[in-house]
């Protein structure tokens, strides 16, 4: 349930059965002003997972959606609702839609992957039975990677919109050396622990990154599908087949990690037991970027920020130079998290620490941006002082190479697989 002062309901499905709404409520009356493109791009997410799965399992589905800038903004799956919290202005501010816009379909895909379809961990018969989170990397990895291509196939997102977010997550993922000692797996297991893990540490902890390394590995699995069958069949096959079946009224089927390779081995005979072995059980020095290179695109770094990467510093309002200097700063100057063997951390820089100048000037965004970019002609070490509790030192970090920004370039050899992957099931309203 959901309640305000400012609500609104929209038939996202009219006369269709089961039924599907929209429930909004907002800080203002202004919030609920949804554009008529935005509403028919939600409609369409409906008719997209009906194209996607085949069948509904549930009598009719709610997305509660909540716009407020004082609660938490997160989203939370049921059987037959979504509650997806956002801020006030995230319906009228275009950079916030689209920065979130896989929230919604992501919690939606949750009804079939997740409720309907659950990991035997996690469909404990009472409150007495601890749940086991080890297949997480499908229900959430999958979820994950299912959302992403519905937000693009319902126009909620372009395809360079997606490849923008596929080339921040890759890069990321690719460049936390926490991979190398931590698999997947364990990152699934220890969800409980990692949910609420600091900041800092972060890129050696190696986090809850079975949402998007999990959305990587399902990629690669739908191109390798692709590629097997010379183009016949893909994912959508699979989730047809593990996800749909007769459509009707809740309820819970749960699934073991040989289900779910004997269901990938129906659509297209391979080696999954392995391949899932090799990229969620074993620790591995890169991400797995074979869907991504497969599909007829590379990972490679720029000196301009996409407007994805801007947004996100936007919204986290923080400085992203993991990809130059190795660091990640907040707002006000502290340093959420340095990754390891990287300029800053070569510098003495650490996680907790406070930036206080760069060069001999009170730090800004923008002072340390022009000094990242003036150190690429020069030989000298850009000088940052930090504050570590009472204590305060000039750290030099020996970096010459410019700003990086992750963006993916076609590789011209191969055909471009995305776009296929992205293409709308059904036609537009």
């Amino acid at each position: 349930m959901i309640a305000g002062a400012y609500f609104r309901t929209v038939d996202l499905s009219p006369g269709g059965q089961p039924p599907h709404w929209l429930d909004m409520v907002a800080d203002s009356e202004a919030a609920l002003e949804l554009k008529p493109e935005d509403s028919r791009r939600f409609a369409r997410l409906v008719t997209e997972t009906g194209a996607l799965f085949g069948a509904r399992h549930y009598r009719a589905y709610h997305f509660l959606l909540t716009l407020s800038d004082h609660v938490a903004h997160f989203g939370l799956e049921h059987h037959e609702s979504s509650d997806d919290r956002e801020s006030e202005r995230y319906l009228t501010d275009a950079e916030a839609l689209k920065l979130d816009a896989a929230l919604l379909p992501h919690e939606m895909a949750h009804s079939w992957n997740g409720k309907y379809r659950r990991p035997t961990g996690l469909a404990t018969p009472d409150f007495q039975q601890p749940m086991r989170g080890d297949l997480l990397w499908v229900y959430e990895g999958l979820t994950e990677y299912l959302g992403l291509i519905l937000t693009a196939r319902c126009g909620l997102w372009t395809d360079d919109d997606f490849r923008q977010w596929l080339a921040l997550e890759a890069a990321g993922l690719d460049n936390q050396p926490g991979r190398t000692w931590r698999p997947l797996a364990d990152t699934a297991v220890a969800a409980q622990l990692l949910y609420g893990a600091r900041g800092e540490g972060e890129a050696w902890r190696h986090g809850v990154e079975f949402y998007g390394e999990g959305a990587l590995i399902w990629l690669e699995a739908d191109v390798l599908i692709r590629q097997q069958s010379q183009g016949r069949r893909s994912l959508d096959d699979f989730c047809k087949r593990f996800f749909g079946g007769q459509s009707g009224p809740p309820r819970v089927v749960p699934y073991n990690f040989g289900e779910v390779v004997a269901a990938l081995n129906e659509v297209a005979r391979y080696d999954w037991r392995q391949f899932f072995l090799a990229r969620v059980y074993t620790p591995t020095q890169h991400a797995p970027l074979g869907g991504v290179e497969n599909a007829g695109w590379r990972l490679e770094y720029t000196n301009t920020a996409s407007a994805m990467f801007k947004s996100a510093e936007s919204s986290h309002k923080s400085t992203d130079l993991r990809f130059s200097l190795g660091l990640t700063i907040k707002e006000g100057g502290a340093v959420q998290d340095v990754i390891p063997g990287s300029p800053a951390d070569q510098g003495g820089i650490g996680g907790g620490m406070q930036l206080m100048a760069v060069n001999g000037r009170r730090w800004t965004p923008e002072l340390l941006h022009t000094a990242i970019r003036t150190a690429r002609t020069n030989t000298a070490p850009i000088e940052l002082l930090v504050a570590n509790e009472d204590y305060f030192k000039s750290c030099k970090v020996d970096y010459h190479e410019g700003e990086k920004y992750p963006c993916l370039a076609r590789a011209p050899a191969k055909p471009d697989v995305l776009a296929e992957i992205l293409r709308p099931r059904t036609p537009a309203p």
